[in-house]
């Protein structure tokens, strides 16, 4: 029996012989992108210069923003060790996002969002609380990260951590220094963003570990069977690798005192066929010399994931992420980082990412926004490594998975064409 996959597989290749090279699925530089086809996965990861935000199209149309992030850093702050605005300061981060989608998106489902997730509640992920950012018509929360895309995107399920672990901390009355005003503002902006969309169809609910069903095609599953998302990770509850089931990582006596919000971050992989995708928000797994063993999150994440093509760099690469046993663990053909600061990659992470002893197949790096500062310091390791330092980057998965490339956009224009394509990638055997 020939899977349904392998079937539209096969007619991909038959219609592409054809009417042209399959190449053509990519384009070339200078040109636009050929837009979302049934049966394409297509993972983009979006430069704004302010924090993290994806893109994703599923096989059937279904799409999925995962992060918006949009910190407040003005122009008579910036400095060499931070990113600029991309394209441009002319619109905020969160329209940029919206714009991009809006272009991007499926014909199928044009202008609007099936899933938005939060990986956790940091500023570059989800959006900073600013005194002088947008009001939303209402008037009851500004229009900043999240919060701004989805007033201009419908969002039908927004997904986060959740506030139950390790404890609901998020009290306004126990913030006293500016900085943590800022942050509960933020959060607090959150919850206002929400309870006002849920008048409008919107329906926000915590990831849950270990399942396959929250996150799921919307429109055509049947013709997609070997298509899923799953829920790796979520505060600090992390799938058991089988079944449903899941564990708890983090001590019980630690709950009270909790402060490290990256290790609370959601994980997920997607699947498509063979083809192995992981994003990890910001969990660590380095330890500080000093530091308990269980702030590693990264090992016990590793371990039920196993192997993947693509995976995007926890914590944009800063120092404390991507330890020895994740990389060589995950192994990824292709390495993603969303960068925005001078410690995005850390020396000696890129160090380990790149050693052949902990795996010896070949492998490629890609940056979103790397900074001058970070190749004075590190040196000519970074041109070894990356094959690209600036752009939007989009990993479009042929139908059935066997295959991929890796593009790189035009992130200094509004309506971004290709710089360069890489691939075809081979998924792994698996």
């Amino acid at each position: 029996m020939i899977s349904w996959d392998l079937l539209i597989y096969r007619l991909f290749i038959t219609v592409t012989i054809f009417s042209g090279p399959l190449r053509a699925q990519v384009a070339g530089p200078g040109q636009a992108l050929p837009p979302w086809q049934p049966g394409m996965l297509d993972l983009h990861h979006i430069n704004t210069g302010m924090g993290n935000a994806a893109f994703y199209i599923f096989p059937d149309g279904t799409t999925m923003l995962f992060d918006a992030g949009e910190h407040h850093l003005p122009d008579t702050v910036r400095s060499p060790g931070h990113s600029a605005a991309h394209p441009n300061a002319s619109r905020h981060p969160y329209e940029w996002i919206a714009a991009y989608i809006n272009d991007f998106g499926p014909s199928n489902n044009k202008g609007k969002l099936d899933y938005a997730a939060i990986s956790h509640f940091h500023d570059d992920h989800y959006g900073e609380w600013y005194a002088d950012a947008p009001v939303s018509p209402s008037g009851h929360f500004r229009l900043t990260g999240i919060a701004g895309v989805g007033a201009l995107v419908p969002i039908h399920y927004l997904f986060d951590r959740g506030n139950e672990f390790p404890v609901p901390h998020f009290d306004p009355l126990k913030k006293i220094d500016s900085e943590d005003l800022v942050f509960t503002n933020t959060y607090l902006n959150y919850e206002s963003f929400i309870e006002e969309n849920r008048q409008n169809g919107l329906i926000a609910q915590p990831l849950v570990a270990g399942r396959r069903d929250q996150i799921k095609l919307a429109h055509n599953p049947q013709t997609y069977p070997a298509f899923y998302v799953q829920n790796v990770k979520s505060g600090g509850h992390l799938w058991n690798g089988k079944d449903t089931g899941t564990q708890n990582i983090f001590p019980a006596d630690q709950l009270r005192t909790w402060s490290d919000e990256n290790s609370l971050s959601l994980v997920l992989t997607i699947h498509y066929g063979p083809f192995v995708y992981y994003t990890g928000g910001d969990c660590a797994g380095y330890l500080i010399y000093g530091e308990p063993a269980w702030k590693d999150v990264e090992t016990p994440v590793a371990k039920v994931v196993g192997e993947v093509d693509v995976a995007t760099m926890d914590h944009h690469g800063n120092r404390n992420a991507l330890n020895e046993f994740q990389i060589k663990t995950l192994k990824p053909r292709v390495w993603i980082e969303q960068v925005w600061a001078a410690d995005h990659p850390g020396k000696d992470v890129l160090i380990r990412a790149m050693n052949p002893s902990l795996y010896s197949d070949p492998r490629d790096f890609f940056a979103t926004n790397m900074l001058e500062a970070n190749r004075i310091v590190i040196g000519p390791r970074i041109d070894r490594a990356y094959k690209s330092l600036q752009g939007h980057i989009v990993v479009r998965v042929l139908p059935g998975g066997q295959e991929y490339y890796v593009i790189i956009l035009d992130d200094e224009s509004a309506h971004p064409l290709v710089k360069k394509v890489f691939g075809p990638y081979q998924t792994k055997a698996k």
